[in-house]
């Protein structure tokens, strides 16, 4: 990284020395020999080090910790939740007319629900913010249950006459 009067130079713009008003092209940087470049005080220094800003407030500045647990334990529900969803109106459908559900999107559900679980108690279970970033980012965090056939679709309601009939009897010839 290049600086300037104690401000950063991007390689590919342009800039204007204030002390002499000096225009520069975009290409200068580049071009210049580092003889040229530290004959009007430009310096060259490493690149900041990167940091994963979800967890880090600059290199070496861990966020705070319980914050961040219940961030984290919060998104792994709203995930969670976020998967569950589709599959909802079958075990609505189960309570309301007693269409059961298909086992094998049961375990399913269950399996969501266990993940959510065993991650958010690994979540807890993290000392400092570096182990939550490590497990956040590992390979287990990301992997939710998912392999088991696809939820069924909803059936469309048949209409006749203008009138709705719906999979448990009921028309929509009272609305």
């Amino acid at each position: 990284m290049f600086i300037f009067n104690g401000h950063p130079l991007s390689p590919d713009s342009a800039f204007t020395d204030p002390a002499t008003g000096t225009q520069y092209p975009a290409n200068w940087l580049r071009l210049a020999s580092p003889e040229d470049r530290a004959a009007i005080g430009i310096t060259e220094v490493p690149d900041p080090v990167p940091y994963d800003q979800r967890f880090y407030w600059g290199p070496e500045l861990p966020k705070d910790h319980t914050q961040l647990v219940e961030q984290w334990t919060q998104q792994t529900r709203t995930t969670a939740g976020t998967l569950l969803v589709p599959t909802d109106w079958v075990v609505i459908r189960e309570a309301d007319n007693g269409d059961p559900v298909d086992p094998a999107l049961r375990t399913l559900r269950e399996e969501i629900r266990l993940a959510c679980g065993v991650k958010i108690t690994a979540i807890c279970e993290t000392v400092d913010t570096p182990e939550l970033a490590a497990y956040i980012t590992g390979a287990d965090y990301p992997v939710w249950p998912n392999d088991k056939p696809n939820p069924p679709v909803p059936p469309e309601p048949a209409v006749a006459d203008g009138v709705v009939l719906f999979s448990n009897g009921s028309t929509s010839s009272g609305f």
